[in-house]
């Protein structure tokens, strides 16, 4: 029923495999379609994937082992902190390196990796916030490594025929720039943090759209305009997430964040475009289908 298409591996290890376990049991047990774990960092993905077999091994169930299974799909990609854009020539090789294994190792996930990313740009300046993201530390050559590793990046998606899971906040103009400079348009826009007129250029390009629970906290004064937003982006565009553990929807706003939470990013957004919650679940279930080739 409900899909995540989008959960991290941080939200899973900070509590231990009991937890990770719980929240996997939960998503068969809801008939979630889709589990995308996503990557952030370039050697991540082998870990990401060994955490969750086990994980996955913990259920007892042999049923819910398998719903478990055939739910997870990976993404591999380097989120643009300042360090990974420095090394980005290094980084990019590790990632080659890390894809190639996974793909090789020849296990029951070996050929769920369905995505790139996330990766993309981030000018949002928030020094004392998790990701430390400073507006001094972007001098020339940070800010044009920036876009030169979210376009390597954009090139190995294309290279492997896979969609691109884009990281954009506060960067729109240089987000367009860079994707209309490679040309490649196949994948969607996370956590989309922008309005109608910006969404209307990425859809324009053939990107999706993604909405998280952040849509269901909107500032009153802009109620009328998300509600237009939500309205807007066609339903063969539309993707629904969580981005765990951040963005919990409300009534949990502050909390962190849990794939099993997006039932109220779903009723959310079901209302404001006037279909039932379980009419909303086809069509994103749709949509993953399409987009990650299901």
């Amino acid at each position: 029923m409900y899909t995540d298409t989008h959960f991290h591996f941080s939200y899973f290890s900070q509590n231990g495999e009991d937890f990770g376990t719980g929240i996997l049991e939960t998503m068969a047990k809801d008939s979630a379609f889709l589990g995308l774990d996503v990557g952030t960092k370039c050697d991540d993905l082998l870990s990401r994937r060994d955490f969750i077999s086990d994980c996955i091994e913990a259920i007892s169930d042999s049923n819910t082992k398998h719903k478990c299974e055939r739910m997870i799909r990976f993404s591999a990609g380097i989120w643009p902190d300042v360090e990974s854009i420095k090394n980005r020539e290094s980084c990019m090789e590790t990632l080659r390196e890390q894809i190639k294994e996974f793909k090789e190792e020849g296990d029951v996930f070996s050929n769920h990796l369905v995505a790139i990313g996330e990766a993309g740009l981030d000018h949002h300046w928030n020094p004392s916030g998790a990701d430390g993201r400073s507006e001094d530390d972007f001098d020339t050559a940070v800010y044009e490594g920036e876009r030169e590793l979210f376009a390597m990046q954009l090139e190995l998606a294309r290279e492997l025929d896979l969609p691109f899971i884009v990281h954009s906040r506060d960067a729109f103009d240089d987000t367009l720039d860079v994707i209309k400079n490679c040309g490649y348009n196949k994948g969607v826009i996370h956590c989309f943090s922008y309005g109608m007129e910006e969404a209307r250029k990425f859809l324009d390009l053939g990107w999706y759209i993604a909405f998280g629970g952040g849509v269901t906290y909107t500032k009153k004064s802009r109620m009328d305009e998300m509600n237009e937003l939500l309205r807007f982006v066609p339903d063969d565009r539309i993707l629904l997430e969580t981005d765990a553990p951040y963005l919990a929807p409300v009534p949990l706003r502050g909390t962190e964040n849990s794939p099993v939470n997006v039932r109220y990013t779903y009723e959310f957004i079901s209302q404001r475009r006037g279909v039932s919650i379980k009419k909303l679940c086809d069509i994103v279930d749709s949509n993953c289908r399409t987009l990650f080739n299901m």
